[in-house]
């Protein structure tokens, strides 16, 4: 996964930065562990999350300096900036880890 900006018909576009791409990657593994084709499902479910940044962006709560999408599906937090109008996806974090950790995860 290369990050790229990506840009709809309509709307904010956004860049999902590597660190992003690897907790996707990483999440996506743990789940096809769990059971088959969950990792597909989760990654479906995130990225339609990440679409709705196009017309939500910057409308969420700050968290650790970063704004805070929390995905309806499952425990995890997408943590992005608004930089000249795109929405910088830095961080896809599970919600259950301990708050400590995912300030360290933030600031990597």
């Amino acid at each position: 996964m290369t990050p790229k900006i990506s840009s709809g018909i309509e709307g904010m576009k956004f860049r999902i930065l590597p660190s992003g791409y690897r907790d996707l990657a990483e999440s996506r593994d743990f789940y096809d562990l769990q059971e088959v084709g969950l990792g597909s499902y989760f990654l479906e479910s995130i990225f339609a999350e990440i679409e709705s940044l196009r017309i939500y962006g910057g409308v969420h709560r700050k968290v650790f300096g970063y704004h805070r999408l929390l995905a309806k599906r499952f425990p995890y937090a997408i943590y992005y900036q608004m930089e000249d109008g795109i929405v910088m996806i830095f961080r896809i974090l599970d919600c259950r880890s301990e708050p400590g950790k995912i300030r360290l995860a933030l600031t990597k």
